[in-house]
């Protein structure tokens, strides 16, 4: 009889999903599982997916049939699907349908509830009935019961809040995250505190979908920049980080906090997404251009080396080649030190996919390329410097 179990966890898309995958973690450990890198030695196989792009629900996919040999030749391999993917539901129905092998398919919010599919699978096959274990949440409370296996060196993260309000027009997020709910700051505070007293961790990155929103929802309302201010006021040699930022939402308190308090990084990363303000109220980001450019300012006031990052969405419906040129030009004005560059993915169940005016492929390839290679330039220049 075996008497060593092995888990193995392959994680798609954003940090928040790294993170969620600590939380897997600490509960397969908890189940007497060890941590195998080599999935054919793993009794119990975990997807963390993420459906922001078209391209990530392939990988996943295509991951997910390679393992129909693996259950074959070994019946007793749990296989479990959670994450983003899984919370749309004519995804989930898809994967339920197409990969019948899959033991279990749950959704973002009960991921707390991972031990009791498992067991629920296990107790299922000894009395030899049917084990799937499908749960699907629409919606949930932030998860504090669970504690993280930290699995990212020197770095530990901390979610902030969940979910987003925002429904830019082109993003599957509110809709498999949620709507925004924010973490007590007692909480977050109790695990920062945790984190510095444990020696292991130089650097804590903040995370949440929106976190310049964080706090709006408590009663009463606590700003981000009031919990960054009270996170540095924290005895203890560590940096903090946080992403991801909305330009609508970081104010001139949240950059004076930056620029003032030595432990946050000066590293801001604010994706722009677009130069065009057409382009921008199609997007429904609810800032112009000129108001991005002022922010871009701002921090450049306070914090002259300040580090600022973007991404940028390329081929969006009915960009024109002069609107391109204004996100072209934004780019070589601000002379960002990283830009994170993308073909427009059509999501279904978003507003943009039901727009008319997409752009063909090859303009949007063409169009990525052109924004990639300017970064390369401007970096190139200022590498001189």
């Amino acid at each position: 009889m075996k008497t060593k179990y092995y888990y193995h966890i392959v994680t798609f898309g954003c940090q928040m999903n790294v993170h969620e995958s600590e939380k897997l973690a600490s509960i397969c450990e908890k189940m007497g599982y060890a941590l195998t890198e080599n999935r054919e030695d793993a009794d119990l196989i975990i997807f963390n997916t993420c459906a922001i792009r078209e391209g990530a629900e392939d990988r996943v996919f295509g991951n997910i049939g390679a393992l129909k040999r693996m259950k074959k030749q070994n019946k007793d391999l749990i296989i479990a699907v959670c994450g983003c993917m899984t919370q749309k539901q004519q995804t989930a129905d898809y994967m339920i349908k197409t990969f019948p092998f899959v033991d279990i398919v749950i959704g973002t919010f009960n991921l707390a509830n991972f031990e009791s599919y498992v067991e629920a699978v296990k107790h299922a096959r000894l009395v030899k009935q049917k084990s799937r274990q499908l749960d699907l949440w629409n919606e949930g409370e932030i998860d504090e019961s669970v504690p993280y296996l930290r699995t990212s060196g020197e770095n530990a993260w901390v979610n902030i809040m969940q979910g987003c309000n925002n429904f830019c027009t082109y993003c599957i997020v509110p809709y498999v995250r949620g709507r925004e709910k924010s973490r007590k700051k007692e909480n977050i505070l109790s695990e920062i505190r945790e984190i510095v007293a444990s020696g292991k961790y130089k650097k804590i990155t903040l995370l949440g979908q929106n976190v310049n929103s964080y706090g709006k929802d408590l009663s009463p309302q606590v700003s981000f920049a009031q919990l960054l201010k009270e996170i540095c006021a924290i005895e203890g040699d560590f940096k903090v980080w946080f992403m991801t930022s909305h330009p609508k939402d970081l104010t001139d308190e949240v950059i004076e906090v930056i620029a003032k308090e030595d432990k946050i990084l000066k590293d801001i990363h604010l994706p722009a997404q677009s130069g065009n303000n057409r382009i921008l109220t199609l997007m429904n980001r609810r800032y112009t251009r000129e108001k991005y450019l002022g922010i871009i300012e701002k921090i450049r006031q306070l914090m002259p080396n300040c580090r600022i990052t973007s991404d940028f969405i390329v081929g969006f419906p009915t960009e024109t080649e002069e609107e391109f040129q204004d996100t072209f030009n934004l780019v070589k004005q601000v002379k960002f030190d990283s830009i994170f560059a993308f073909m427009y993915s059509p999501r279904e169940g978003t507003v943009a996919a039901k727009m008319e005016g997409q752009i063909a492929d090859e303009v949007k390839n063409r169009r990525v390329n052109e924004l990639l290679n300017l970064e390369k330039k401007i970096q190139k220049e200022e590498g001189k410097k």
